[in-house]
């Protein structure tokens, strides 16, 4: 027999078999009773200054841990406020609980005070939700949750309780046993006529590239993908997500792929004859058109979710499993090969291009994001967790800072959520307390939480915030530049004094506008106890380079124009060639194009 507990004590009872110490939220009236209950349990509540950075926080929880993060608010508006934060972690496969304090079971459908249908307003964005009505189904429900959340391709979950079923009291039994759901028991594996395809495929190619997906991470893969790497000698491409999963340092790290990514990657795998993707959706953003996508390429597919083969590109094989023993499995298959040859063709489309030496560039007295992102990873050794938004800032810091170690990247990827990067950053920390954590945020994306200083302060949180101010709204700015004929409608942005705002709250701040001032302002950062916030002005209207125009052939890039003090290949000259007179028509000329009278004065 179980010992008596009310809904709200099972709940907390429920979380700490689950393992959790830390959670996330915001109380209300629909929630109260647990809150109430709260205080009689060992875990750690952080109070979120709005609920979209609770579900946020668990993100970044969980992606820093891998663990599941937890989220907790009120019904109505609370509940509501948290569907950004539960959809950036649905497209990026986060496991994340949210927890939220529903009207009581007899006025649900009445439209009482502050009453929303969450589930129904969730349901395309969880990977599965529940409305708790009865205090016998509390238990059960969570530990179902953290099941469906971690378990396979992980992603969020919601658990709606009613305010009746949380004051309720009932028999407390917990079943540590697994969860065994109808329905949710796919056979995942692939037939051996399939992995002796796949085998086959790898051994025989001549120009093969491995993708890294954030499933690598995910499934823990990272040294047998690098096992299967060396072994076989084949380049690995990036995805934004993959990040991390295998070292900056490697020779075989060609850097990350795709829109943004590197022009010899995206080269390369146009002239592949063998993509193998692992835990990867082939977005858009990786492929462009998807008519002229690696057209001379066999593509072997491995995902833990059958849902994603064939979705977007079309493959020779599709593996379904969970990556780490799908790789078991084909290793002591695939034999040891001398790609060379591959490898020289890559280098020489690459040149000096990869250099980027930024830091011996001279003074031209303008102030780069390049110059900022550059530094932070040299002072920090790459050892960082760094946490970005989405935008240029996003795209300059997978290009100027390189990933050592797993899990030291937190970004938001398929839904590219503004405003992401400050409250996931104190979920971070709090699961990895002893690394050090950067925020690296544009100024608009800044704007949208910077509420969350206040909660900073008050858990007395440490982190470094580097907000890239160019004051626009950057990436759309670029591509009014480029595609909208320099229109810049409703990109300027104004903002405040960031130090300022920062001193308000009591955190440690600095502003900073020459390029002497950023490494001693850095490294006053990561001397400081506590959080400091550094508002680094850089110059506005830059651009992120290379740029595959959304649609456009993986191979044509905009790349950065000739002259450079960053050395570029003759491909390079090629394609300013080619791109020059069609912008120049559209009178689309670059910022410091028009300054320097020529294509291509940019100093990064």
């Amino acid at each position: 027999m179980g010992e008596i507990r009310t809904g709200a004590q099972m709940l907390w009872e429920s979380l700490v078999r689950e393992g959790v110490t830390t959670v996330f939220g915001y109380p209300g009236g629909a929630i109260l009773p647990a809150y109430d209950a709260l205080l009689e349990y060992p875990i750690r509540h952080v109070l979120v200054r709005h609920e979209q950075g609770a579900t946020h926080m668990a993100d970044g929880y969980a992606r820093a841990s891998g663990e599941v993060g937890v989220a907790v608010a009120t019904s109505g508006p609370g509940a509501t406020n948290m569907v950004t934060g539960i959809a950036t972690a649905m497209l990026d496969s986060s496991p994340i609980v949210c927890i939220t304090g529903q009207v009581g079971s007899k006025l649900i459908g009445s439209d009482a005070f502050q009453e929303t249908d969450v589930t129904g307003v969730t349901l395309p964005i969880t990977k599965h939700n529940y409305l708790v009505s009865d205090v016998s189904e509390v238990a059960p429900t969570i530990h179902e949750a953290f099941y469906v959340a971690r378990s396979g391709r992980p992603g969020p979950v919601l658990v709606d309780i009613t305010k009746d079923a949380q004051q309720a009291s009932g028999e407390f039994v917990w079943d540590p046993s697994p969860v065994r759901l109808p329905g949710y028991r796919p056979d995942l594996r692939a037939s051996d006529a399939e992995y002796q395809h796949a085998v086959e495929l790898i051994n025989n190619a001549n120009r093969p590239i491995i993708f890294a997906g954030h499933g690598v991470l995910l499934s823990g893969a990272m040294d047998l993908v690098r096992e299967l790497a060396e072994r076989a000698n084949i380049p690995i491409a990036m995805t934004l997500l993959g990040i991390g999963s295998f070292p900056a340092s490697h020779p075989l790290n060609l850097g990350m792929m795709g829109m943004h990514g590197e022009a010899w990657v995206n080269q390369a795998i146009q002239e592949a004859d063998l993509l193998l993707a692992f835990g990867m959706r082939f977005d858009d953003r990786v492929t462009g058109n998807l008519k002229t996508y690696a057209p001379n390429a066999r593509k072997i597919h491995i995902d833990i979710d059958p849902a994603e083969f064939n979705k977007n590109v079309i493959v020779d094989v599709a593996l379904a499993g969970d990556l780490s023993a799908v790789l078991r499995d084909l290793l002591p298959k695939i034999e040891r090969g001398d790609r060379s040859g591959w490898l020289a063709t890559i280098a020489e489309v690459k040149g000096d291009s990869a250099v980027r030496d930024v830091q011996n560039i001279p003074d031209s007295g303008h102030l780069y994001a390049a110059h900022v992102i550059n530094d932070i990873w040299r002072l920090t050794e790459g050892r960082a967790v760094v946490v970005t938004d989405v935008g240029q800032h996003q795209m300059w810091e997978a290009q100027y800072y390189h990933h050592e170690e797993p899990r030291s990247l937190i970004t938001s990827g398929g839904l590219g959520t503004m405003g992401f990067a400050l409250p996931a950053a104190i979920g971070a920390k709090l699961a990895r307390p002893e690394a050090e954590v950067w925020v690296i945020v544009g100024d608009g994306g800044f704007q949208m939480t910077m509420c969350e200083l206040a909660t900073i302060a008050q858990e007395k949180i440490k982190i470094n915030v580097a907000i890239i101010n160019n004051g626009y709204l950057g990436m759309v700015r670029q591509w009014q530049e480029f595609f909208y004929d320099r229109r810049y409608a409703a990109t300027p942005l104004l903002s405040p004094d960031f130090a300022k705002l920062a001193d308000a709250f009591g955190l440690r701040s600095a502003a900073v506008s020459r390029r002497p001032d950023v490494v001693p302002t850095i490294e006053m950062a990561r001397a400081e106890p506590g959080t400091v916030v550094i508002d680094f002005k850089v110059e506005q209207e830059d651009t992120v380079y290379p740029m595959v125009p959304a649609g456009a052939d993986l191979h044509a890039m905009i790349r950065r124009p000739s002259p450079s003090p960053i050395v570029e290949t003759a491909d390079d000259e090629r394609t300013a060639r080619t791109c020059a007179p069609a912008r120049k028509r559209r009178g689309v000329w670059g910022p410091h194009e028009r300054r320097a009278g020529v294509w291509g004065g940019a100093p990064l």
